[in-house]
């Protein structure tokens, strides 16, 4: 500010008009967001019929507990793969808390988002209260997959509301866990671990699963403990359509990475609105699709065809390839699957809600805020490898530019990739040919 406007002003001044400034852009304090939730909770169930919204208050009208499905998720749900990815990350906003996801693979392969959820903290109850929710409004379909975390609540909670559904921990989560068991086995396991699990033959798995065992001493007794069936295909008494990890979770909490940080009707607003847009996209795409499958798989089948017709396979069977295609790889379902529109909000001036409502102050949750900024990168999980910083300086992992101590060559040398070239070469001159007369 003194470089740039004249004015010297301390820094938690400038921090206290940073945080005005961001405040007119969030609709309003972290406080004032909270009351502005049922009024707009009540707006977004007006422009979207058939949605479901739960709001949840302890004593004090204390916010609790948000879950929201909107209508187009609950209506395109009947038309995607019953294998439901769920997943919690944390807020950065001043109350913290955590946000639940469930999501699923649309025909073309990409995330369907199913509900939302924000609640204290990744514990027992929320996870049981929100997947209730769940179950309210997309059912307990009988060949339902729930793919998940290892979190110990998680499984609690599925064995409660879910108990007839197969719940399949992520592979690569479980990778995690064994590398933090097994330190001194990385290699072993990475090089192992995924073709057992992946393998579709039993006898494979068996062959696969001694080599593993054999290389990592204790780790067949752990994955037994585990279970066979929660982490490999060659086990699976369900039909996984190939789903074997969250990385569709992940996905998106990455996109809401910066959304996490805003207050509660924000990010609410923001959530929507990301929704709001891949359902126009995609219905959009879905619509231009001339082929029977999705354009995704309608590639990946036409490369599994060129195999097929190589070995011969194709000619020695009475079926189409389009035959042996699940419903839901279709064009139909793809289409399907996004009919739903979900619709804005309009204009907080333009808000029409019940006495009720206007007049209900909803509180902030009880909780004690700390000092200080918040974290913004997330903790590592265990087992976890970060990837090491790059110098743009001298090109080296391990360092940035500002840490960095390697000599910089001023002038390129031969082994630098300048051999060869018709560059006049500096040679260094001896202090008695500076005065040396030349010779004719």
């Amino acid at each position: 500010m003194k470089r740039k406007f004249g004015v010297d002003i301390s820094y938690s001044v400038a921090w206290r008009g940073r945080e005005c400034a961001y405040d007119n852009l969030r609709l309003g304090t972290p406080e004032q967001s909270y009351k502005l939730l049922p009024g707009y909770l009540h707006m977004l169930m007006d422009t979207n019929p058939g949605s479901v919204v739960n709001l949840e208050v302890s004593n004090g009208n204390r916010f609790q507990y948000l879950f929201i499905a909107f209508a187009a998720s609950i209506h395109g749900f009947s038309y995607c793969r019953p294998v439901i990815s769920i997943d919690a990350t944390h807020l950065k906003g001043k109350y913290r808390g955590v946000l639940f996801t469930a999501v699923c693979h649309d025909a073309n392969q990409q995330i369907f988002p199913l509900a939302f959820g924000v609640g204290d903290s990744e514990n027992d109850a929320s996870w049981s209260w929100f997947l209730h929710r769940v179950k309210s409004v997309f059912g307990s379909n009988p060949a339902l997959v729930i793919v998940s975390d290892r979190h110990r609540s998680i499984n609690n909670a599925v064995q409660e509301v879910f108990p007839q559904a197969f719940h399949r921990i992520c592979m690569y989560h479980l990778l995690n866990n064994l590398k933090t068991k097994f330190r001194n086995k990385t290699k072993e396991l990475e090089q192992h671990y995924i073709r057992t699990a992946k393998t579709y033959n039993l006898q494979d798995f068996h062959v696969l699963f001694y080599t593993l065992s054999s290389a990592v001493p204790g780790v067949k007794e752990y994955l037994e403990a585990v279970g066979l069936h929660r982490w490999t295909r060659s086990h699976a008494p369900s039909r996984r359509y190939n789903i074997m990890t969250t990385n569709i979770s992940e996905s998106l909490n990455a996109v809401l990475v910066k959304v996490r940080e805003l207050p509660i009707t924000a990010l609410v607003n923001e959530i929507r609105l990301l929704c709001q847009k891949w359902f126009h996209e995609r219905r959009t795409k879905a619509a231009g699709c001339t082929t029977m499958m999705s354009k995704d798989v309608e590639m990946k089948l036409e490369g599994r065809k060129d195999r097929a017709q190589a070995m011969g396979v194709i000619r020695k069977t009475p079926y189409e390839a389009y035959d042996l295609c699940s419903l839901y790889y279709t064009r139909e379902f793809w289409h399907e699957t996004y009919r739903g529109v979900i619709n804005p909000i309009p204009h907080i001036s333009s808000w029409t809600t019940p006495q009720q409502i206007s007049e209900f102050e909803l509180q902030p949750p009880d909780v004690r805020t700390v000092a200080g900024r918040r974290r913004k990168r997330r903790l590592p999980s265990m087992g976890e490898e970060l990837p090491t910083p790059k110098c743009s300086r001298c090109k080296e992992r391990g360092h940035n530019r500002a840490t960095c101590q390697n000599p910089i060559a001023l002038h390129p040398t031969d082994e630098a990739g300048c051999s060869g070239s018709n560059l006049p070469t500096h040679q260094p001159i001896h202090p008695s040919d500076q005065h040396s007369t030349p010779q004719l």
